[in-house]
Parts: structure tokens; C-alpha cells; sequence
């Protein structure tokens, strides 16, 4: 069996930045940052919940806006989202998702297709809260929600993004 993967072998140009080769400008590569915090902040509840004393994934998100609004690197943003993760490493269920969702909003000044495993984790956060018998509809109405949240300037973009790639790894985008 092959592996599954995230990202296609072949990056979206759409995703990768002027100076990189690709096609995207910076304002909407920030907009892509903020939302994914946006999405990720939405469900951040479920991880503070959990684990009240542990700020890495609000961190994280926070590193996140601060480097879209241009106040940090990539690298600081990236390297608070792999601090995110880790808090997520022993949890299950809806905190683990939470933090997950955190560390790839953290992660799009990197590489900006994260945004779509921010907006995927939210939704997998609030399925696993959800009583077994609403996980579905939790789901379509977190998707919804996040859909709402999206600027013009990328809508198309990002719901382009998860008409692709839902298929392929995150199964999150039914909405």
C-alpha cells in the first residue's frame, strides 16, 4: 500500500508564493494565515479545556497572525506550531485535534497549503466533541462556519483546495 500523503507530489502554484516560482501574492498568502488561525482559534476551546495551562497551540495561533500581520518570520510562526503539535501528542479525541489545528494555522507562513490541515483538524475536533449520533452534522456545521469566515479575495482559492485535496487526505470538507 502507498503512502498517503498530504500535499500531491506536484504543489499548486496558486499555493506557493511570486518569489518561490509560484503564483501567489502576499496579501492573500496572509489572508490564508489568518484564516486558518481564525479556524483554529474556533476549536482551541476543546484543547484548553483539557490542558488550561498549556499555551502552545494559543501560542501558536497567536505566532501565526503575528507573522501575517508581518511582526515575526515564518520560521518563529512554524517553530510555535511544532510546539503545538506536541502538546497534542498524548491527548486524544477533540484536544488533540484542537492543538493539531493549531500547529498547521501556525504552519502557512511556511507553506500555505496548511491552511486546508488547520480548517481539517477544526472539523475533527468538533466531530470528536460531538455526541456519536451528531459527529456528521457537527461537522458540516464547523465546515460551514469556516466557509463563512473566508474573504472573497481567497474563497475560491481555498474551496478549489478542498474540492482537491478532500479526496486525498482529510475527508473534512462535506459541507
Amino acid at each position: 500500500m502507498g503512502k498517503l500523503v498530504i500535499l500531491p507530489k506536484v504543489r499548486d502554484p496558486r499555493f506557493i508564493t511570486v518569489r518561490r516560482g509560484g503564483i501567489l501574492q502576499d496579501d492573500d498568502h496572509h489572508l490564508l494565515a489568518i484564516w486558518a488561525a481564525d479556524c483554529a482559534e474556533h476549536v482551541l476551546h476543546h484543547f484548553e479545556q483539557a490542558r488550561p495551562k498549556d499555551n502552545r497551540p494559543r501560542r501558536a495561533i497567536d505566532l501565526g497572525r503575528a507573522w501575517a500581520r508581518g511582526e515575526i518570520t515564518w520560521w518563529e510562526a512554524r517553530t510555535a506550531g511544532g510546539h503545538a503539535n506536541a502538546a497534542a501528542r498524548d491527548l486524544t479525541g477533540a484536544p488533540r485535534h484542537a492543538a493539531y489545528a493549531a500547529g498547521q494555522a501556525a504552519a502557512v507562513g511556511h507553506v500555505a497549503a496548511h491552511e486546508l490541515g488547520a480548517a481539517a483538524y477544526a472539523i475533527r475536533a468538533v466531530r470528536a466533541a460531538a455526541p456519536e449520533y451528531e459527529h456528521e452534522s457537527a461537522g458540516r456545521l464547523e465546515c460551514q462556519w469556516q466557509r463563512a469566515q473566508l474573504p472573497n479575495q481567497i474563497r475560491e482559492l481555498v474551496l478549489d483546495d478542498q474540492r482537491l485535496r478532500n479526496a486525498l487526505c482529510w475527508f473534512a470538507f462535506d459541507c
